[in-house]
Parts: structure tokens; sequence; C-alpha cells
């Protein structure tokens, strides 16, 4: 070998052991990438990798859709996947709710559910699920008062001239509401214990078809989450008897709280909220509840959900969760005092 090739494979010393050096460091960051490529981390660092499914446990049009889809629009823009919508109605919004309890607990089925949830244990002896064991809270979105309306034909203006008509006429006045143990059932049903009256019941397979009937005078009386009244009363197409929450709507300002006239302590609220199966991990969770949040925080989904009467919440899910055990108890002893019953439908 000649000088000179021997000074070529002699090459510098500091070169040779920068290149040491470097594969060194290469060997040693292996394991670190391996643990980086894990199937966890990869799950974690990709969700939400594919659109999710939210299911509606109620049919298109009525409230609870509407207030879902506004809020599920803006959540697939924060999290860049889509959602795509599932009505699943009946049961008092058992029959969706089942879905949602025996779907995989991986983050890709979530449910949007309304206060028949809560509702429901207190007035159903036998269900397919339980209403807290079975599902994993992510958050509160809004909360919603209850409205009494009437068909302009009624003769009636407040909930005093309701109570004074179905007095006169017991039994014989009707009220829709969008099925068995919603809460326009039960709003309706605790005012007429309070007041000591009583009207006849009559249940729809969700509250699209009922509003068209109010509507149409087809029926003169109807209960439900003031969201869906809102455009009919403004329009004149319904009137507004009584709102059930404690202090008036700002979407209708004008219209009296059903305890301002006559029935002190009444309130019936109903809170919207995003569940998962049970067991989902609390990185989902809260990867769903941080969208969640956001989106409700936007103006134009706040502007939405204010016209509809609507109060945008927004809670953690731990404070859902709370809420959940609260309003649970606190229905079941209403129920028993009131003797309220429903009937699948």
């Amino acid at each position: 070998m000649n000088t000179r090739a021997c000074r070529m494979v002699g090459a510098p010393q500091s070169a040779l052991l920068a290149a040491r050096s470097l594969s060194l460091r290469l060997v040693g960051s292996i394991p670190f990438a391996l643990l980086a490529l894990a199937p966890g981390a990869v799950l974690a660092q990709a969700y939400p990798a594919k659109p999710i499914r939210m299911i509606i446990p109620f049919p298109p049009g009525g409230n609870t859709d509407l207030i879902a889809r506004g809020i599920a629009i803006r959540m697939q823009e924060i999290l860049g996947q889509q959602f795509i919508i599932e009505n699943r109605g009946g049961a008092g919004s058992m029959l969706g709710t089942e879905v949602l309890a025996k779907s995989p607990a991986d983050g890709y089925t979530v449910g949007f559910v309304s206060a028949a949830h809560v509702f429901n244990p207190a007035l159903f002896t036998k269900m397919p699920y339980d209403s807290m064991k079975d599902f994993s809270p992510i958050g509160i979105a809004a909360d919603v008062p209850t409205m009494i309306v009437a068909h302009p034909s009624l003769p009636v203006k407040t909930i005093k001239d309701l109570v004074a008509l179905a007095k006169k006429n017991p039994g014989k006045l009707n009220y829709a509401t969008s099925g068995s143990g919603t809460v326009g059932h039960l709003a309706t049903e605790l005012l007429s214990s309070r007041a000591g009256i009583s009207m006849v019941h009559i249940p729809y397979k969700g509250s699209g078809q009922a509003i068209t009937d109010a509507v149409g005078g087809h029926v003169t009386l109807m209960a439900a989450t003031m969201s869906v009244f809102v455009p009919h009363v403004k329009a004149g197409k319904l009137r507004a008897l009584g709102v059930t929450s404690v202090k008036r709507s700002p979407a209708l300002p004008d219209v009296p709280t059903i305890a301002e006239q006559g029935f002190p302590g009444y309130e019936v609220s109903s809170a919207f909220g995003m569940l998962g199966p049970a067991g989902m991990p609390a990185a989902v969770v809260k990867t769903l509840n941080a969208a969640l949040v956001k989106a409700l925080q936007d103006p134009g989904v706040r502007e939405r959900l204010a016209s509809q009467g609507a109060d945008p919440i927004g809670s953690t899910p731990e404070a859902y969760e709370q809420h959940l055990r609260s309003e649970i108890a606190r229905w079941q002893k209403i129920v028993q005092q009131v003797g309220i019953k429903a009937d699948i439908n």
C-alpha cells in the first residue's frame, strides 16, 4: 500500500471519532424510537384518526338533534375529523342510548343526550343499561328551559288561564310532547300535580311532528324544551304561556316563568350533554371535552344556541358526572311524589 493510500485509509482521527459518536447516538436512540412507536402511544397521538359517530337518541328535527348538530359542526373543525350523525329515536331515548352503551369504548362512538337520561331510571323499572355505570361523561353542552305553548285558537294567554280552563274542563284538554318520559311530559305533569288539574298526554315519537301538529292546530297545547318553539313563538304561530326555569330566558324575555305565575319553587330544566361508552380512555375523554368546550366558546355557536333559548355550559367530565347523579336522585323523588307514569312509545 503506497503512502498516499495509507494517508487515505488512516483518515483524520477527528473524523473517525465523530462518525463513531454519531453511530453510538443512533444506536442509543433506537429503544426510545421503538417506545414512541408503541401501539398505545400511536393511538394517543393519532386520535381522532377517523370519523366519529355521534348517536342522537331522538328523531331528526327535534331540540336534541338541532343543538347537537350545531355543536358537532364546530367540533369536527376543531378535531379535524367528520362527525357522522346517527338518529336512533324510540323508547323514551333508550333505544339509541342502549346502542351507545354497547359500542366500543375507543372514542369513535359518542352520544348526545337530553334530560331523558336522568328521568328514565325513575320512570322505567327495567332498562337495558345503567344510566351511570355504562357511560363515560364527557361534558354538559347546554341547558335549556322547557316551555308550555298553546295554539292561538285556545283561549289562554298565561299559565293561570290554562289552569282555570283545565279546572273547568277536567280531563278534556290534551297536550302533546315529544314522547313519554321526556322533559315536556314531566314538566306538564309536575304542573298538573301542583295545580290540581288533569290533562291528557299525547306522546309523539319526537318533537318534529308534534310541533307541526301544534302549529297546524291539530293539538292545542304542547310542552318541550323551548329551543324548538322560539321561531314559531316569534312568528305568532304559537303562544308561549310560561317557561320552567328559575329565571326568564333571554331568547324570549317577555315570557314569564311558571314560578312567577303562582307556583313558587317550580323548576324544570334540560341539560344536554355528551357521553361515551363506559371505559373510554381518559386521554380520549379529555380530548373530546376540550373540543366541546372550545366549540361552545365560538361566538357563532353561542349565538345560535342563545337564539334557541339554550345556555351554553361546557362543563368538565367530573361536573357532568356529579350533575347526572344528583338529577337522577332528584327525579326519582319527584316521580314517586307526583305519581308520573311513562309508556314506551
